[in-house]
């Protein structure tokens, strides 16, 4: 019997933006900014999207990977619950990811919010079970930073 592997990870990332932590929690909260920010991106087209956006509640995408990207025609998903909102505070979140319906991983998500000076400081902790066929800590790093940056547009 194959023994799957398991790499677990944790990264924090800071961010700063010059919005309001009201218009930074909006950002997650509204349907068709977190659609915008998150779900959509070049290297594949977005299939379908559900957001709901409460305790419990759970966002879910499936995108098709475009016939340039490095997956042509595959199908990524990401499942999201809520389990904790105080609003224009904290939000976590637990996500699973899969590849044509094969989870490759799991995670916890913490993202925080403080009024500054320019705004807002977010900061966001991910705790992650990443399996075999992952796309692995590095990787998922740089694609919350790139996330955090399409955030900043929104905002």
């Amino acid at each position: 019997m194959d023994q799957q592997t398991v790499l677990h990870n944790t990264f924090q990332i800071e961010r700063e933006y010059a919005a309001s932590p009201e218009r930074v929690f909006a950002a997650f909260a509204d349907p068709a900014k977190k659609r915008r920010w998150s779900a959509e991106g070049e290297h594949h087209t977005l299939e379908q999207y559900e957001h709901d956006f409460r305790v419990g509640g759970r966002e879910w995408y499936l995108s098709r990977f475009n016939p340039n990207s490095p997956l042509p025609g595959m199908t990524l998903s990401s499942e999201i619950f809520y389990r904790e909102i105080v609003p224009n505070r904290r939000l976590i979140f637990s996500s699973a990811m899969a590849i044509n319906g094969k989870t490759f991983s799991v995670s916890l998500g913490t993202v925080e919010l403080a009024g500054s000076e320019k705004g807002t400081n977010l900061t966001l902790t991910f705790q992650s079970a990443f399996l075999e066929g992952s796309d692995g800590p590095a990787m998922r790093e740089a694609g919350w930073r790139k996330l955090l940056e399409k955030l900043g547009d929104t905002v």
